[in-house]
């Protein structure tokens, strides 16, 4: 007990100017873990997501603010990297394109077509089970599909396998746990933002101005912007294309949030002139 009074009687001497190093490295811990909550109020959430609560929407209730950021804490470096304006691009980035791939607007829904992100929480009628047998480092189980699910909307089993694997769960043989946690949903988009999966590099080092165009790259015309985003997560179906009408739409919802969260996009939007991975 008298140790515990000295101890105590220290903290107080040194004064709130003078931190100890005990209580600023626990004081560090927390401000790391909640930068994100500082940049993106529940009240910016919500107006960021007009419409993720309706009726209509078949994730109405699922994707909750209060999951987001404590899924953002799996994650240290998401929305903390750089100046203020980065860390703001780059969140404003990850919510533009999950809003895309979860949207529900349509283009003249209420409040525009890009007030209605984080829609839908898994793929509806798909057309294969996503099951991808020549990767036998992820084994599919039976019976089971990797259908789009999530914010990111995961698929296949070789990214359910290593994204159950990253964060504890097993994601062959449970995919269905995606649709069914906020929180687990959230931390699987993350992870796949955060994750570089070469030839590809991660969502994140582009976002943040960290990635280093290999010789291939640059032959591809992948220069770094919202639009290498896209070619990572997409670019297969959506790059190389004039003018695609997904593309535009992943644009539109990054240019609507991007202003919410008063910074510019940064250059490079599209990615008509760059050839997919």
């Amino acid at each position: 007990m008298a140790s515990t009074l000295l101890f105590l009687s220290f903290i107080f001497l040194l004064g709130p100017g003078l931190p100890s190093t005990i209580e600023a490295h626990g004081h560090r811990r927390w401000r790391e873990r909640s930068r994100v909550a500082s940049l993106i109020s529940e009240e910016l959430f919500k107006e960021l997501f007009l419409h993720k609560d309706n009726s209509a929407c078949p994730a109405n209730g699922f994707y909750s603010y209060q999951s987001f950021i404590e899924a953002t804490k799996k994650f240290p470096k998401f929305g903390t990297t750089g100046c203020l304006a980065t860390r703001k691009r780059e969140i404003a980035a990850f919510l533009a394109q999950i809003s895309h791939e979860t949207t529900g607007g349509w283009a003249t829904a209420p409040d525009g077509p890009f007030a209605w992100g984080l829609c839908f929480k898994e793929e509806i009628s798909p057309q294969s089970n996503y099951c991808d047998d020549s990767v036998t480092q992820w084994p599919c189980s039976p019976g089971k599909s990797y259908k789009g699910r999530g914010p990111i909307q995961l698929s296949w089993n070789y990214n359910y396998g290593p994204a159950g694997e990253a964060l504890g769960f097993d994601g062959l043989r449970n995919p269905e746990r995606v649709a069914e946690d906020p929180t687990t949903a959230f931390k699987t988009a993350l992870w796949f933002w955060m994750t570089e999966q070469k030839p590809k590099p991660s969502c994140h080092n582009v976002m943040v101005g960290r990635y280093i165009p290999t010789e291939a790259d640059r032959e591809a015309n992948r220069t770094a912007g919202y639009g290498l985003v896209t070619n990572i997560i997409n670019g297969g179906l959506e790059c190389g294309i004039a003018n695609d009408a997904r593309v535009n739409d992943r644009i539109g919802f990054f240019q609507r949030y991007a202003k919410l969260f008063n910074v510019d996009t940064g250059p490079n939007l599209d990615c008509q002139n760059q050839k997919p991975f």
